[in-house]
């Protein structure tokens, strides 16, 4: 059975490591901050300016002046600091974030991303998108395998203008888990519970790379 938007969060927040400082995209990364394990210890980053995220708050706690990027309402932590967007973009440009977790329209199995525009729909502009991808080593991209027409959504090439080329690290989607190599492809580590392999070969346009018997994702 597919994941849903929370499944995805949950198996994502397994790769989050101690002491690293993390920048969470819009949509299903958001949502990684509720799932990160209590003895972990991480500092969540927002281009908006605030350092120190915790999880989203129950309503009776709600700040509407307290806003992450996507403008959901947050928490903060002990010691969290707040600062103009331009210090918040001195620290993704400088490389001082550790991990960027992102939503993407498409990937490509050479690890570029599409997040931003779809031609004739009308966006804001691209954000901070463009300056995460060229700064953080480590992009684990949170999306959809496929479209809801059932296009695949991993792709030999994107067809989607590019946000970043050759960033991506690690794809995690409804169905898989999946490293994007560094010479192109996409290697399947984990399957999601009740989902076969051939289901994800199906839904896969780009070079698909399968070694050895792979297990399911283990989610609680």
């Amino acid at each position: 059975m597919a994941l849903d938007k929370i499944g995805i969060a949950k198996r994502i927040a397994q790769e989050v490591q101690d002491g690293t400082y993390i920048n969470l995209g819009i949509g299903i990364p958001t949502l990684v901050a509720n799932f990160i394990p209590e003895e972990i210890n991480v500092v969540l980053q927002s281009e908006n300016g605030l350092l120190g995220i915790g999880p989203f708050p129950e309503e009776e706690a709600v700040d509407a002046d307290l806003i992450n990027a996507g403008k959901q309402t947050v928490t903060t932590l002990k010691g969290s600091s707040l600062f103009s967007s331009a210090e918040s973009f001195e620290m993704i440009r400088g490389g001082h974030v550790d991990l960027t977790i992102l939503g993407a329209m498409e990937v490509s199995e050479n690890g570029d991303i599409a997040n931003w525009k779809i031609p004739g729909k009308m966006v804001k502009g691209m954000g901070g998108a463009m300056d995460l991808v060229a700064s953080a080593d480590n992009i684990i991209v949170a999306m959809q395998h496929t479209s809801r027409s059932g296009a695949s959504k991993l792709l030999k090439e994107c067809s989607l203008p590019i946000t970043g080329i050759n960033c991506v690290k690690k794809v995690v989607t409804d169905l898989a888990v999946l490293d994007v190599l560094p010479d192109g492809g996409f290697k399947l580590l984990e399957r999601a519970p009740g989902v076969s392999v051939e289901e994800i070969k199906a839904a896969t346009e780009g070079t698909l790379i399968i070694d050895g018997e792979i297990p399911e994702m283990k989610i609680d």
